[in-house]
């Protein structure tokens, strides 16, 4: 990738390569701080019940990339995960955004789906990606207009030059999760929706080819921007789940609506969204499957800020 500065979105002043290359050395250093962690399910705390989970590690890393980002951007702001309160909304200002392990839930139990998440975004949108899965020393990068790429030297997604067509949902590969809210309407929005996917026509589904949980946002844009899976559907994750993977997406020919029909556009800390993989026939064919899939949402989903 050559090496210069930003030209979008008035980032010209800043050096998105260099920004690339740090946010890369801190994923590293977390990566190898995962690895030698040996979190257990007994030990690790919890947020808001007993799905949602946090460990030492996660705190640890997190303090570790705010120290080391002030350091060198001292005027930059900061979004996290783990040093979130209440109230706190990305702006305009250029910000790094930090999920230090995405996929808490698989990195307490041993299951090798997590990863750290940075983003550098700029009027509120992100520009550069780094997401890094130390398990398989898979590294996803990307600055935004320049391409994203696995381990800095396949670009994505891995089926190019060719790139599949998008048919219709019942052919899809399609990214869930369960999320850690398990009552409430949100749940039945998301719980009946991911019914409808996997039901045959008799029972009024769609009868997607099947569903997939990566246990990670994180991962599971990356998995859309590989072209892996066709789509993923979210509600309730935050900025700092998604901002990477989202540009990382954007930058494989992916496109990112509302998680909600009719939604064609989302901010990055909207919470709910709807990722689909590049395709032969463009926006028409994603747009076209967009419209099908929003017809098998059940609900709406509705997260506060």
């Amino acid at each position: 990738m050559p090496n210069v500065s930003g030209t979008q979105n008035g980032s010209a002043a800043y050096d998105l390569q260099q920004i690339l290359d740090d946010l890369i050395a801190i994923a590293k250093v977390a990566g190898e701080t995962m690895l030698a962690a040996r979190p257990s399910v007994l030990t690790s705390g919890s947020k808001n019940n007993s799905a949602d989970l946090v460990t030492e590690t996660d705190q640890a890393i997190e303090k570790v990339v705010l120290g080391t980002l002030k350091a060198k951007y001292p005027t930059y702001s900061f979004l996290g995960e783990e040093t979130y309160v209440p109230g706190m909304r990305l702006t305009d200002a250029p910000t790094f955004i930090c999920d230090p392990i995405d996929g808490t839930v698989n990195f307490v139990h041993g299951f090798p789906n997590f990863c750290i998440s940075l983003a550098f975004a700029l009027n509120r949108k992100p520009l550069v990606g780094v997401i890094y899965q130390p398990s398989l020393s898979a590294l996803y990068t990307a600055i935004s207009g320049r391409g994203s790429y696995y381990n800095l030297t396949t670009r994505l997604p891995f089926t190019l030059p060719y790139l599949a067509p998008l048919s219709t949902l019942s052919r899809t590969l399609c990214a869930i999760e369960w999320g850690s809210d398990r009552s409430g309407p949100n749940w039945e929005c998301k719980y009946n929706t991911f019914r409808t996917l996997a039901a045959a026509p008799s029972e009024g589904g769609k009868i997607v080819h099947s569903l997939r949980s990566m246990g990670s946002a994180a991962l599971n844009f990356c998995a859309v921007a590989k072209g892996e899976v066709d789509l993923y559907w979210e509600g309730g994750c935050w900025a700092w789940d998604v901002a990477a993977g989202w540009v990382i997406l954007e930058e494989a020919g992916g496109v990112v609506v509302d998680a909600n029909p009719g939604g064609w556009e989302i901010a990055v800390d909207g919470r709910k969204y709807l990722a689909v993989r590049a395709c032969e026939g463009g926006r028409e064919q994603q747009n076209a499957l967009i419209e099908e899939f929003w017809t098998a949402v059940k609900g709406k989903y509705d997260y506060e800020p």
